[in-house]
Formats: C-alpha cells, sequence, structure tokens
C-alpha cells in the first residue's frame, strides 16, 4: 500500500529532480499537504482509496472556507499534477482527478501604469539608489521579480555600445538576452558605486551582503508605491506596464513577446485588448519609459 503522505513526498522529489523553481515547489508542496490533511479526515490513507467524489469534497470545503476562485482553481491544478505523476509513475492504474474540474473565474485586467505613476514612483525612490535601480530595471525591461532577484554582476553588461542583461533559463522561465537602455544603466551604474563590498555575486545585495529576496523587494516597492500616491499596484504591474507602453508604441509583437519570455506570443497578444491606439510601424527599437 502507498500512503498519500509517502506519495507526497515522492511527488516533492519528483519536482525537485526535474529543477523547478524553489516557490513552485513550495507551492504544491503545501497544495497536496492540504489535501492529504482533509483526505487524512476522511479516513483516505490509500492513494487508491481515493476518488473524484473525495476530491470534490475537498474543493466544496475550500469554496465553503471563503477561498476564492482562482485559489480553488491553483489547488485543483496541484492536485491533477500530483495524481497524473502518480499514474504516470506506476503507483495509480486509475487517475481520480482527470475529470475534476476548475471553477470558473474572471480573470481580473492587468493594472497598466499611466506616465505620470510610473514617473512619480521613479521619483518617490530616487534617493534610494539600489531600489530606484530595481524600479528601473523592471520598468525598462519588463523582466519578472524573480528573474532580477537571480540577476549576478556577471550577468549585467553595461559599457559595451549595445548594454544588456542575461536572463538565466529557469522553470516559468526562458533564457535570453535583453538590451539595456540609457535610464537602466546609469540607475545600476550609480548602484554599484555604492553597492556593499561583497564576494556574493547577486547584483542586488542588501547591507550585510547576502542576495536580496524576493519578498524584500516586493516590501520595498510596495513602499514607494504608497509614498507616491499610487493605489492598487503591485510590483508585477510594472511588467504589464512595460508589455503594454511597448505594443502602443508599435513594438513588434513577436519581439516583445521573445524579450518578456511569454511561451506563447498569445499571451502578448491578450495585452492588445488594454492599449488604446496602438501604431502599425513594427518598430524593433525599444523605446524609454
Amino acid at each position: 500500500m502507498l500512503t498519500l503522505k509517502d506519495a507526497h513526498q515522492q511527488f516533492i522529489g519528483h519536482l525537485k529532480g526535474r529543477s523547478r523553481a524553489g516557490a513552485t515547489v513550495l507551492a504544491y508542496g503545501k497544495d497536496i499537504e492540504q489535501l492529504v490533511s482533509y483526505l487524512s479526515s476522511q479516513s483516505k490513507e490509500d492513494v487508491s482509496s481515493v476518488s473524484l467524489g473525495d476530491l470534490q469534497g475537498f474543493m466544496h470545503k475550500l469554496a465553503k472556507e471563503s477561498y476564492t476562485a482562482k485559489s480553488i482553481s491553483r489547488k485543483t491544478n496541484s492536485t491533477k499534477t500530483f495524481f497524473k505523476f502518480l499514474k504516470t509513475s506506476g503507483m495509480l492504474s486509475e487517475d481520480p482527478a482527470g475529470d475534476l474540474e476548475h471553477p470558473k473565474f474572471e480573470n481580473k485586467p492587468p493594472r497598466i501604469l499611466s506616465q505620470i505613476e510610473y514617473r512619480a514612483l521613479r521619483d518617490a525612490a530616487r534617493g534610494d539608489l539600489r531600489i530606484f535601480a530595481i524600479i528601473e530595471m523592471l520598468l525598462q525591461t519588463g523582466i519578472r521579480i524573480g528573474e532580477l532577484a537571480r540577476i549576478t554582476i556577471e550577468d549585467i553588461e553595461l559599457d559595451s555600445e549595445t548594454p544588456s542583461v542575461y536572463i538565466k533559463p529557469q522553470e516559468g522561465s526562458n533564457e535570453r538576452t535583453i538590451p539595456l537602455n540609457r535610464p537602466v544603466v546609469e540607475a545600476v551604474k550609480k548602484y554599484l558605486e555604492v553597492r556593499p563590498k561583497s564576494p556574493n555575486k547577486a547584483l542586488f545585495i542588501t547591507k550585510t551582503g547576502r542576495a536580496l529576496l524576493i519578498r524584500n523587494i516586493r516590501t520595498a516597492i510596495d513602499r514607494y508605491f504608497r509614498l507616491s500616491g499610487i493605489k492598487g499596484a503591485k510590483v508585477n504591474d510594472l511588467r504589464h506596464t512595460w508589455v503594454a507602453h511597448h505594443l502602443s508604441a508599435g513594438t513588434s509583437l513577436v519581439l516583445i513577446s521573445k524579450l518578456a519570455g511569454h511561451k506563447r506570443v498569445s499571451t502578448t497578444e491578450r495585452y492588445l485588448q488594454y492599449v488604446q491606439g496602438r501604431s502599425t510601424e513594427g518598430k524593433v527599437k525599444l523605446e524609454e519609459l
């Protein structure tokens, strides 16, 4: 008999073996831990004893506990991935999650900052050279916060004729080299002048020389959103703003998709409905925001 707890551990090992991002492994792990706990309360300990009805019961319980449809959909995805792994690995002959349906919910449109807003954000952070450089990097390149946190000094080229930053490949992130415009280059150079001396290769570090964590970056930028009076905005909205700005300016859809690291051009195309008066020039050079 394979217990759900043992299957859970094997699933985590499987994810780590595939070099999935730490945050992804943690999220899947917590979702399945919660599922296993629920099933245990229903006297389900053996993976082969779990039915579709049991899984639907778990999702119904989450809904009664006021989890959002989006959160339940994520847990549904974790559950389906977990049982698919068990079946593919030969631990189960039938997949009880195969017909488990996602709840319906509407995706909110991306929050796109106006020029007044992102300029106010930059002005608010201008005295903090490290966070100002981070904001410029996010706003002028459209990279994800997780990608920014992994940038090392060796990944960035500031003094060549074509300054750029190399984004390492990782689960959910494509390998790519992104050009850096003048505002980013100037901001990063000023930050490097005051960056603490440290053997740590991370570009953005703390005063004690440790790599700046994603949650630290998020907290700092949220603070400057508040200081600049920008409401309802999050760090990822800098990425939304970058995509929308360049699409509006007529930059090639394929180029934006490639630089953003979208796996499909259709992901980039979704932004078109939020872009007013898109130019049809098909520019191949990025503008400054």
